[in-house]
């Protein structure tokens, strides 16, 4: 569904599409994964303008995450001589014992253990970058009016963890600034992490914040997400059960409620739904 959109939206309104792998946590990307993504995208139809296979800016900021590392260890460099950067020892675990447990899918609130700790820079390779207390305000293209204040919806970030990895939160933030992104669009999952986003970039130096459009999800009819990780059918299977590119992406615009009843779409039509 997040193709249709993105690639919707920007064909229809003069956008590029830029194709970032989102691999800073080691742990769970494998080669194939990428592999397999690409693929998929290039049988449905959807092609980017820039990936990490297909660029046209020299010296472009890298498309993968985990080639990026010298740009992430420079912006938290950054912050930290604007004395925003702690160590933080705290695990998962940790921060739970002082929160309470949390239903699944729940973010815990970072209490700020470790902030005023006075931790040894090599006590621990994770970072957190501290949060003031200020109301984040901004306007959702879809969802309209929005308030957030990240210090009391999520704490303090974390933007390195206890194992050397660039956490999400931070990796987008630097990748958007240098790349220039100026429209974010993401499925509505991803709404909370907006306003401690938008302060971190305001932190690094942006100035003019992007434009953001959170897409409704696939979910399940008790609401959850649609998820490859809870083994949900993808892409992949679907093609292997004989769903043609077109029928696919006519189902997901409708199931997105872009189309009245589902019909057959080619990527290259998927501009005019949103025309």
């Amino acid at each position: 569904m997040n193709a249709v959109f993105v690639w919707g939206i920007a064909r229809a309104f003069g956008g590029r599409v830029l194709l970032r792998l989102e691999d800073h946590d080691a742990s769970r990307c494998r080669a194939e994964y990428e592999a397999a993504l690409l693929d998929d995208l290039d049988w449905l139809g959807f092609v980017p303008d820039e990936s990490p296979t297909r660029s046209f800016r020299t010296g472009a900021t890298p498309h993968r995450q985990s080639d990026n590392a010298g740009a992430y260890e420079r912006a938290l460099a950054q912050l930290d001589a604007s004395g925003l950067v702690y160590p933080c020892t705290c695990s998962r675990r940790d921060i739970l014992a002082v929160t309470g447990p949390v239903d699944p899918g729940v973010e815990p609130r970072y209490p700020g253990t470790c902030r005023h700790a006075h931790h040894a820079s090599d006590s621990t390779v994770a970072r957190r970058v501290r949060l003031d207390d200020a109301v984040v305000r901004f306007d959702d293209l879809r969802l309209g009016a929005q308030q957030q204040q990240p210090s009391a919806e999520c704490g303090d970030v974390l933007v390195r963890d206890r194992h050397g990895q660039w956490t999400y939160q931070f990796a987008v933030v630097v990748d958007d600034l240098a790349q220039g992104i100026d429209v974010i669009i993401r499925g509505e999952d991803l709404l909370a992490s907006t306003g401690r986003q938008l302060l971190l970039a305001a932190s690094l130096g942006r100035t003019a914040p992007p434009q953001l459009f959170h897409h409704p999800l696939l979910t399940h009819a008790d609401g959850r997400k649609l998820s490859k990780s809870a083994g949900d059918t993808g892409v992949r299977e679907l093609r292997a059960a004989g769903w043609s590119a077109d029928a696919l992406i006519g189902e997901a615009a409708y199931r997105a409620g872009l189309l009245a009843e589902p019909r057959a779409v080619a990527a290259g039509e998927v501009a005019a739904i949103f025309r």
